[in-house]
This record gives C-alpha cells, sequence and structure tokens, in this order.
C-alpha cells in the first residue's frame, strides 16, 4: 500500500477553512475499482485503502507513523491560494474596464 500525506484544501462550498489545520494520510488503492456486471455500481476488491484516513497535527507526525508502520509515502506540499483584496467600492470606480451592470 502506498500512503499519500497531504494537508488539505478548503471546500469549494464555503468559504471558511475549517479542517484544514491538520495533516492527512490516506490510503491510495492498489487496484482500479471495477464495475459489478449485476447492479453496475463500482467495486474493489478489498475496502480498507480507501476508506482509511488518519489525522494528524503536524507533517512530522504523519511521516513518522508512516516510517514507523514500514508504508512507502509521498508528502504533497500544500497550496496556497494568492490573496487579493477587493473593496465594494471597486464596482463604481472610474477605472474600471467594464460597465458596472446588474
Amino acid at each position: 500500500m502506498f500512503a499519500r500525506i497531504y494537508r488539505p484544501a478548503k471546500t469549494a462550498m464555503q468559504s471558511g477553512k475549517a479542517k484544514t489545520a491538520g495533516w492527512v494520510l490516506e490510503f491510495e488503492a492498489e487496484a482500479a475499482r471495477r464495475l459489478d456486471p449485476l447492479m453496475g455500481w463500482a467495486g474493489a476488491s478489498e475496502t480498507s485503502p480507501g476508506q482509511v484516513v488518519l489525522n494528524f497535527d503536524s507533517q512530522n507526525e504523519a511521516v513518522a507513523y508512516a516510517e514507523k508502520a514500514g508504508l512507502p509515502y509521498r508528502i504533497d506540499e500544500e497550496h496556497r491560494p494568492s490573496q487579493h483584496p477587493k473593496a465594494y467600492s471597486d464596482n463604481f470606480a472610474f477605472r474600471r474596464r467594464k460597465p458596472w451592470t446588474h
């Protein structure tokens, strides 16, 4: 089993940053999912890799756990979005390229 260590990004549905402070160790599936011929659902031969997600407070704790368990792992560096400060009054500024409409 191969483990992936990463810091989760904020969800696209919320503007808050809940559940983004910690690090996650997640197992990647070894085999692709297969379609069940009777029902058409996607399934796998084993359930544990896709369903086990471990949360850690720091990257070092996650790496220490993976090394202690003898798991090969990959660290995905976190991506920080760039900040673009905006003001409501910019909607009505004279330097605006397109006219403001509803």
